[in-house]
């Protein structure tokens, strides 16, 4: 049986996070160690930016700091996540070997000093990783402190150069199998690309004009998959060495460069890092979102490998969390499906790139603020530990959302720069939380059956499969719910005949798409009862669809804004916040789905995890929340009866 983060949380959510102790001297050790213990700190991650100091030298091994430390971890019971510290190779590797350094698509080489500066196309770096992840294995796989495995950190990047191009040109005759076939898929009868010999063929570089689209797609899957073949080299290694301990790597939320549905089923712990920005009114809706696309990618319990005690230091100002922020956003994640709620780092670094990132120990030290906050919430997670673990999050909603899809949609002779995939995703997943309605993500290809409503915030691109599956999903009963600039090319990015899909098409009661009206920055467009942003459509609705709602003025006066046509409705614009918060609700409410919780006050959530009912207030003033019925809340031990009061960002955990 494959292992899972039940096989390292052992009933327990899984508290600490990144351990650098490379940076300070030993005896500072034991100190971290006391503070720790005192925190209910139950799980570090060791050896991420390690390598130099690991292999000093090509072939040289130090292992003896990392002996003394991990033993050291094992006598205060505390567990080990190993990291392979392959994310950050020394500069003997760069310097020894410079095609193991990436090169941007303007050519120019990316050098050390920083991190990830590899190529994932280099043999000799592949060769060198997996060296040293092979001898980490056998050292460490039967020490008993060791917990779980994480490979690399945070995969992110791109590489254009020669060697690239050289793997590029085997995925695709892999993939296509002749020019011919390829030449077709890129539509190179345009502006005479047409490619006679594999070696004329390269990674999309620098161009006088727009790149060829269908190259710029494939480039970017070619790239996730080279990135996936780093990781599977290197799990399949320690997995060798210990097929009893779960593996993962850390997603980066919503990131462009990796297919996350794919390379989460590469995984034994999907985990995640999340970073809402604390000054960020809709911040909670952000780490809502991450989370619910994180579980549903682990189909069940997943990690939070790294948040922010505080601070970060990569935005423009970077503000500290209000007090009670920490415990608000990290509960929040465990309502959702986290069973390991960790950190970037342990403690803050006083040199370096990030020594203004926060630590769980700050520069204020163990009385500070931002320790005493998380010495709390360890004891707090300790306390429900046993009653949440394993435990799962769903709904009855789930939101449609594929790289593939992202990644066509978002070349560069679009209709408009100003519609941006993630931030429409972001609008109706908002309108979905605030409406309170419980929401996993899923593929378009995915089983839908299991949800009464199905939404789509914009699918540009869909296979064949996917629109069967989405007619399938109506025939048996469900809602499906579509924005515009859904099911217009295929998966080559071809443009569908009509401007989309037939199929979709008839779905959704529109007999001709004559025209895609996109608005202007800060442009809305008025209709029945709302009043639209960043696009428009000039739609002619079938005999059989219902207008439910209309364009009202201009180009578009009196044509469809909104369609029905029995369970299937499409939105040919983004409706502003609220309308659309209460059209989503319409929709969910016609299909047999109700809010966790009914008559919530503003800025509270209710999430059910199991036979638990988090309540979480994200306002900054006391409110009081109906809660029918008799409830213990976990964290205090107090008895809750109907009505629940909680503080600014106050959390309740309530077993009935």
């Amino acid at each position: 049986m494959t292992p899972s983060l039940g096989d390292a949380t052992r009933g327990r959510i899984l508290f600490g996070g990144d351990y650098n102790p490379e940076q300070w001297p030993e005896e500072t050790w034991l100190d971290d160690l006391r503070l720790m213990k005192d925190a209910a700190v139950n799980s570090v991650t060791l050896g991420v930016f390690s390598w130099a100091r690991l292999e000093p030298r090509p072939g040289e091994r130090d292992f003896g700091w990392l002996d003394r430390l991990t033993d050291l971890m094992h006598e205060h019971g505390i567990g080990v996540v190993l990291v392979t510290p392959t994310a950050s190779p020394p500069p003997w590797l760069g310097h020894l070997y410079p095609d193991t350094l990436p090169v941007d698509q303007d050519g120019r080489t990316e050098w050390w000093g920083g991190r990830q500066h590899f190529s994932h196309s280099s043999a000799v770096y592949r060769r060198y990783a997996a060296a040293i992840t092979e001898d980490l294995a056998a050292r460490y796989g039967g020490h008993p402190a060791l917990t779980m495995w994480h490979i690399n950190n945070e995969y992110c990047t791109y590489d254009w150069g020669p060697e690239a191009a050289a793997r590029f040109r085997r995925w695709l005759q892999h993939k296509y199998g002749t020019l011919t076939a390829l030449n077709e898929a890129w539509g190179t009868a345009f502006w005479s690309q047409g490619y006679g010999d594999w070696s004329e063929v390269h990674t999309p570089r620098h161009a006088h004009y727009l790149k060829n689209p269908s190259q710029v797609l494939d480039f970017k899957r070619f790239t996730s998959d080279m990135l996936l073949e780093c990781y599977v080299a290197e799990r399949d290694i320690v997995r060798r060495h210990t097929p009893h301990l779960p593996v993962t790597t850390n997603f980066m939320p919503l990131w462009a460069g990796q297919d996350a549905w794919r390379w989460a089923e590469e995984e034994d712990v999907v985990s995640v890092d999340l970073y809402p920005d604390p000054r960020d009114p809709l911040g909670a809706q952000a780490g809502a979102l991450v989370q619910d696309m994180t579980r549903s990618q682990a189909r069940g319990p997943w990690m939070l490998m790294e948040q922010a005690a505080g601070p970060v230091n990569w935005r423009g100002v970077n503000h500290p969390k209000p007090r009670g922020l920490n415990r608000l956003w990290s509960l929040q994640a465990v309502a959702r499906g986290a069973d390991a709620v960790c950190y970037f780092q342990w403690r803050q670094s006083r040199q370096g790139a990030e020594k203004f990132h926060s630590g769980m120990v700050s520069h204020a030290g163990e009385r500070g603020r931002t320790y005493q906050e998380v010495k709390r919430l360890g004891a707090e997670l300790a306390l429900i530990g046993d009653e949440v673990t394993g435990s799962h999050t769903g709904g009855d909603v789930a939101v449609l959302h594929d790289w593939h899809s992202w990644w066509a949609g978002a070349h560069e002779g679009r209709l408009s720069s100003e519609v941006d995939y993630p931030q429409v995703l972001t609008a109706w997943h908002r309108a979905l939380w605030e409406a309170h309605l419980a929401t996993d993500f899923a593929h378009p290809e995915h089983d839908l059956t299991p949800y009464r409503l199905v939404v789509v915030p914009q699918l540009y691109a869909l296979t064949d499969a996917a629109i069967e599956n989405l007619l399938a999903y109506v025939r048996q009963g469900g809602t499906l719910v579509s924005g515009f600039l859904t099911g217009v090319a295929d998966q080559d990015d071809r443009v569908r005949p009509g401007g989309m899909d037939v199929r979709l098409r008839e779905l959704f009661g529109i007999r001709t798409l004559h025209e895609w009206w996109p608005l202007d920055a800060g442009e809305t467009v008025e209709c029945d009862g709302f009043r639209g942003t960043l696009w428009s459509e000039e739609i002619e609705a079938d005999s059989a669809a219902v207008v439910a709602a209309a364009f009202k003025g201009g180009e578009l006066d009196g044509l469809p804004a909104v369609l029905r046509k029995g369970r299937a409705r499409y939105l040919a614009t983004l409706p502003e916040p609220d309308q659309l918060r209460a059209l989503l609700a319409e929709f969910a409410a016609e299909a047999g789905v109700r809010p966790v919780l009914e008559g919530l006050p503003a800025g509270v959530e209710a999430v059910r995890r199991g036979e638990l009912l988090f309540v979480l207030n994200h306002g900054r003033e006391s409110v009081t929340v109906r809660v029918p019925g008799a409830f213990r809340d976990l964290l205090t031990g107090m008895n809750v009866t109907d009505d629940l009061t909680l503080d600014r960002y106050g959390v309740a955990v309530l077993k009935p």
